[in-house]
């Protein structure tokens, strides 16, 4: 076995298992009930989906020039998904979108609406 037949495995393999997590993550959007249930079940398996799939453009193309491409693209996407999660969170909390029956805590309200660290 050579080493572009391994690495052609590898991208097989991270590229499906990468579309399987962006499909769950999109029936998870759909399914779910409220927003914040919905926003977490976007962010988490759709950046390990993109990340996957990035594994396997990186295993497939093997070019110095595009895997720094693919190494900006992961990173960006590492900081701005969670990020845009976070700001999407504190729109409805602070809007009152949400549907409070489903929350286990509530620290928000425990500090008074406040941002900051707990005193």
């Amino acid at each position: 076995m050579t080493g572009a037949a391994v690495l052609d495995g590898v991208a097989v393999v991270c590229l499906i298992a990468g579309g399987l997590l962006s499909l769950v993550a999109g029936i998870g959007l759909i399914r779910l009930p409220d927003v914040l249930s919905r926003m977490h079940a976007v962010t988490k398996p759709q950046v390990l989906g993109v990340l996957l799939i990035l594994v396997a453009l990186a295993a497939s193309l093997r070019n110095g020039a595009e895997l720094a491409t693919l190494v900006l693209i992961g990173g960006f996407q590492l900081g701005t998904a969670p990020l845009a999660a976070q700001m999407i969170a504190r729109a409805v909390y602070r809007t009152g979108r949400l549907r409070r029956d489903l929350l286990d805590a509530d620290e928000l309200a425990e500090r008074g609406g406040r941002a900051g660290p707990a005193e």
